[in-house]
């Protein structure tokens, strides 16, 4: 395990999953907020849990075909005059966190709503009336409040993304390799069964970690 390649690989994913979770969390907070605080939330929710209704490889497939030299992104780009010639989007690091954050948005949308929907507003109110201004009433009232959230859809996001293979397989190709693409190597190409099992060992420890601290931050 001390070899440069396999280090690279696990630094690579722990990266990629990381940055993939602060990327749900930035933009699914907003839209949990808007959700819990919309009348048509039934509606809303419904759009949210939409993509559950089709195949996580099918969705994959689908950002294929447009972030590719000829999908949809580049043929729009280039028929507005914004580029002369196609982008280098797919078999990307890019292409591989947007298909991460892509699959697992709705894994963060769904716990902070349900704890924003649980918020009691009145708790709101109060620190508007002592004086406190929005971005204060947020920092003070409304994040620590809906914490068990975050931290859920956090780890939601984080657990699968590390053990993710068929996004960097098929949207990164071969020179953006993760430890779930190692694992899966191991087992059907190299043949090697012992290191396979000892990188999925690893990889199972680092998720023990994640779920340790999130239980022990909720008990705190």
């Amino acid at each position: 395990f001390l070899d440069p390649r396999y280090l690279n690989v696990l630094g690579r994913t722990l990266g990629w999953s990381l940055l993939a979770t602060a990327a749900c969390l930035l933009l699914g907070y907003p839209v949990a907020w808007v959700i819990a605080g919309s009348r048509h939330r039934n509606l809303l929710l419904f759009l949210v849990v939409l993509p559950f209704w089709t195949s996580f490889l099918v969705r994959t497939f689908a950002l294929i075909f447009l972030l590719r030299d000829t999908g949809l992104i580049n043929a729009a780009l280039l028929r507005l005059g914004i580029i002369q010639q196609p982008l280098a989007l797919l078999y990307t690091p890019f292409a591989v966190l947007l298909g991460l954050v892509y699959g697992f948005l709705p894994f963060m949308i769904l716990p902070i709503y349900a704890s924003l929907e649980k918020l009691d507003r009145s708790l709101e109110e109060a620190a508007e009336v002592l004086g406190a201004r929005p971005v204060a009433r947020f920092f003070k009232v409304t994040l620590p409040l809906s914490l068990p959230g975050v931290v859920a859809g956090s780890l939601l996001v984080f657990v699968p993304s590390l053990g993710s293979f068929i996004t960097s397989d098929l949207l990164g190709g071969a020179k953006q390799v993760m430890i779930g693409n190692l694992v899966q190597n191991q087992f059907t190409v190299a043949r090697n069964w012992p290191f396979g099992a000892a990188a999925s060992f690893i990889l199972m420890a680092i998720v023990m970690l994640g779920v340790t601290v999130s239980i022990r931050s909720r008990v705190r």
